[in-house]
């Protein structure tokens, strides 16, 4: 199962618009966003997505309830992620904090975070840990998104910018 990964992507409608182009180009089954979309009013681009989505509430994702309201039927929101997809056991959240911590206890395939803006995906204790970078590209002025195979967890880092 092709999955897309995105983060930080900070109200920025361009960047939000051609991750959602390369998600639907790449066939994508599922996007997991970890944080930080911010506004409801982002919906009018999400909503092309051709495919469902997960999110995960950022520190910056002020007003939750809207969120969720608007995306409703688009996206599921949790303040963490723990669940299956495309055979693999998957666990994201917005602040890296702990995910060393979680990849090492061996209970997940992947694990997904953002807050860093940083591009980050390396391997701990068996688990695949992925930071897509930031989307909106405010802070580092890099724009990125990743499209992973669950089945051999083979991926691609793709600048957006």
């Amino acid at each position: 199962m092709k999955i897309g990964i995105m983060s930080d992507s900070h109200e920025n409608r361009p960047a939000i618009a051609e991750a959602v182009k390369i998600f639907n180009s790449e066939k994508v089954e599922k996007v997991f966003h970890a944080g930080d979309m911010i506004s409801p009013i982002m919906h009018a681009e999400f909503k092309k997505l051709q495919c469902p989505m997960i999110a995960v509430f950022g520190n910056n994702d002020g007003d939750r309830a809207y969120l969720r309201e608007k995306f409703r039927g688009l996206a599921e929101f949790y303040d963490f992620y723990s669940g299956e997809c495309g055979g693999r056991r998957i666990f994201m959240v917005h602040v890296p904090d702990f995910v060393e911590d979680i990849a090492s206890k061996g209970n997940y395939d992947i694990v997904i975070y953002g807050h860093t803006h940083k591009s980050d995906i390396r391997t701990t204790g068996g688990a695949l840990i992925i930071n897509p970078g930031e989307c909106g590209s405010w802070l580092l002025g890099k724009k990125s998104v990743v499209v992973l195979e669950t089945d051999d967890l083979s991926y691609r880092l793709i600048d957006l910018s």
